[in-house]
């Protein structure tokens, strides 16, 4: 793939940038402004620079707490608001932004009547899963892998998914032990440059719309400076036509909620809950 040398552009210019998961994570603020304008939810930013969002109906927590050791985004879902939360995704502070823009879009959108619009039968409901995406856009399953996963064309990003028994509340409290995993990266399993996790509960349609645009091949925007350094040889850079309006989030999401389910078979179903007591969560 060609990379930014010898002719390396100017470090401010707007350039395009393919596959977007190695483009960096960009500028948060689109996810920023799909929260601070969601009807009646709430906003407090702490110590001057960890930002909270909490849900009208206390349901869902949105944290991007900058110093905490993943940064990033981290999403909770609690049917008893005061109780330990049913579902957790994490985003870490290097996840591209699209990724992450689409996942608390369709939160933000769904959440309302409890995603049941989503669900069989509702009116954004369409079967597509994250396998479908992943086999659609022809990234190979590596055969015998534990947990399982997907990998890429490129072999620079990866999808994982643990399977056997696990404690629901350890992936509650250990990220790196979540049902599901993506990454990217030089070496996107041992070595990756971002991650996002996702526990056992955490609703199809919110890691779909977020798989939607891990696995879409069309380039993202950024300003050339925030390529990572370790990714310039991995990546395709293209100069930007700046007349032209950023539509890649919005054409994943449509593509997520319009388009037909693959005869792909879904993840094994999870196991049941299990009704014990656990201690206090420590924060991520």
């Amino acid at each position: 793939m060609p990379s930014l040398a010898p002719r390396a552009p100017d470090p401010n210019a707007d350039v395009l940038i393919s596959p977007g998961y190695l483009a960096g994570p960009g500028d948060s603020r689109r996810i920023f402004n799909t929260l601070d304008v969601a009807p009646s939810w709430t906003k407090t930013v702490a110590f001057g620079t960890d930002t909270y969002h909490t849900s009208p109906c206390q349901r869902v927590r949105v944290a991007n707490p900058v110093e905490s050791f993943y940064g990033g985004w981290t999403i909770s879902y609690a049917e008893d608001p005061l109780g330990v939360p049913d579902w957790i995704t994490t985003f870490d502070r290097n996840t591209p932004h699209e990724i992450v823009a689409a996942f608390t879009k369709t939160l933000v959108d769904g959440l309302h009547n409890n995603f049941a619009d989503h669900l069989s039968g509702g009116r954004h409901y369409t079967g597509t899963s994250p396998a479908s995406l992943i086999a659609r856009h022809r990234w190979e399953p590596v055969h015998g892998s534990r947990p399982f996963r997907s990998v890429s064309p490129d072999g620079h990003a990866a999808y994982q998914m643990r399977v056997g028994w696990l404690h629901e509340y350890d992936e509650l409290l250990a990220p790196e032990k979540s049902t599901w995993r993506m990454s990217a990266g030089t070496d996107p399993v041992y070595t990756p440059s971002w991650q996002a996790f996702f526990s056992r509960y955490t609703p199809q349609h919110l890691i779909t719309a977020a798989t939607a645009v891990f696995t879409d091949p069309t380039p993202v925007p950024r300003v050339t400076d925030q390529i990572p350094d370790r990714h310039r040889s991995l990546v395709s850079v293209t100069r930007r036509d700046t007349s032209r309006p950023d539509s890649r989030s919005a054409a994943a999401l449509a593509r997520s909620a319009h388009s037909q389910a693959m005869p792909v078979a879904a993840p094994p179903a999870a196991p049941p809950t299990l009704a014990t007591h656990a201690g206090p969560r420590r924060q991520r």
